[in-house]
């Protein structure tokens, strides 16, 4: 097949540009020379249509609803892996044979632990510190702590890059249990030889006397989440973990950039929102019809949270697998509760409803994550440290792109100034 180009005209001037093509057919003008040719920029706002990097780890169709990692679909993924070893392949690339999968295993459980003088650091938080802004102070803090694993030089830190991943990893779940029972005045529960939902589950709800007793629908629903958050192409905050460390920054202050960026409303909070709106549908007496029937008129302030993708055209493919996960939860647990009995009305009603179908309005992810972190006593200030905890091994393998790349450089948008022309200087006496 022939090389194809694109030919931009500028006035009187044309150039000729090549297309790039990615394994999925994915088409992009190679136009890193536009600027420098021709003294022009492409204006993107918010990148929405700009190739920034080349990545192998990520394919998302949002059009035809596919996502999958390193080729494999999310659907087989969710269905025959776990957390942990869709983690090792988002990050190294290939599923791990039963060695490698013991051996990351292992690292996992050695570095689950929290060393004493940095649990110290949470004495300086208030009780009512948001849980994102410690978890960023804390991934950050990590770089102190660890810093034969964080030397601001790719070639040293690539050298360790096995066990500053599987550190990462381990201490943001750690980390998040932490938060979690700080925020309620509640003694720290150290890891335990578990597997790592099993040990999450154990270190946020374990009394010092009673250890937490395992539900198996509920552990498996929670490694489902995960799994399902491990990584999303370049999104906001995976982005900025990119941006970041191709300025040389080190893997933790990049995940703790990250860990920023995801702590926007925008982001990281979308199930947060879904569980807001379901709280004020319920404190106004409604069971969701009223408030189905205003979104349905256009009405702003009854915005259906949890619905449609600014990504996916379609269906989102994590939507459909954690929704069935949803529902053998709630059924499991068998909880009563009236903001669930709402989800599930709003659920429904959207699947069945011509308005929503005809608009692509599905449920999505944030819709049944929250619904599950709900039923399993997760509350919702904690939502957006549980993406964090999923989203972690996505950000790391983004990050060793970066770091491996000898040709990469650092990011540096371009801009259009809009402010004023130039102007001279005019002292105060004379102003006004």
């Amino acid at each position: 097949m022939a090389a194809k180009n694109a030919l931009i005209k500028i006035d009187d001037k044309e150039v000729t540009y090549p297309v790039m093509t990615g394994t999925e057919g994915e088409q992009a003008i190679d136009a890193r020379n536009l600027r420098k040719d021709t003294g022009y920029i492409f204006y993107d706002q918010g990148y929405g249509n700009t190739g920034s990097c080349e990545s192998q780890v990520t394919f998302l169709d949002g059009d035809n609803g596919i996502l999958r990692h390193r080729g494999y679909p999310i659907e087989q993924l969710a269905a025959q892996s776990e957390f942990v070893e869709t983690a090792y392949l988002v990050i190294y690339g290939e599923l791990p044979t039963a060695s490698q999968r013991q051996k990351f295993g292992d690292l996992l459980r050695d570095n689950a632990h929290i060393e004493p003088q940095m649990q110290r650091l949470f004495e300086g938080f208030p009780k009512d510190a948001p849980p994102m802004g410690m978890l960023s102070s804390l991934v950050g803090a990590l770089a102190a702590y660890y810093p034969a694993l964080a030397t601001n030089n790719f070639e040293k830190d690539l050298q360790n890059f096995d066990l500053a991943a599987a550190l990462a990893i381990s201490k943001i779940r750690t980390l998040g249990t932490l938060i979690y029972r700080h925020s309620r005045g509640l003694p720290f529960m150290h890891p335990k030889d578990l597997p790592f939902c099993e040990n999450f589950l154990h270190m946020m709800f374990s009394e010092p006397y009673k250890d937490y007793v395992e539900i198996p629908e509920v552990t498996k629903a929670l490694n489902l989440i995960l799994l399902m958050h491990a990584d999303h192409e370049q999104n906001c905050s995976t982005s900025t973990v990119r941006m970041v460390g191709s300025s040389g920054a080190n893997l933790f202050t990049s995940l703790a950039a990250g860990v920023n960026a995801l702590s926007g409303p925008l982001h990281g909070g979308a199930n947060v929102a879904v569980m807001q709106m379901l709280q004020s549908i319920h404190d106004e007496g409604d069971d969701g019809t009223r408030f189905i029937a205003a979104a349905k008129g256009g009405s702003k302030s009854n915005r259906l949270m949890g619905f449609g993708h600014a990504v996916y055209r379609n269906f989102d493919p994590r939507a459909r697998v954690i929704g069935e996960a949803c529902g053998l939860v709630l059924k499991k647990l068998g909880k009563s509760d009236p903001l669930l009995d709402i989800a599930h009305n709003l659920e429904q009603a959207a699947l069945k409803d011509d308005y929503f179908i005809s608009r692509k309005l599905y449920p999505n992810v944030d819709f049944y994550s929250g619904i599950i972190f709900r039923a399993l006593g997760i509350p919702t200030n904690m939502f957006t440290v549980m993406f964090a905890i999923g989203r972690s091994p996505g950000w790391i393998a983004n990050w060793r792109e970066v770091a491996s790349n000898p040709k990469g450089r650092i990011y540096r948008p371009r801009q259009i100034y809009v402010g004023p022309a130039k102007r001279d200087y005019v002292p105060a006496g004379k102003r006004g």
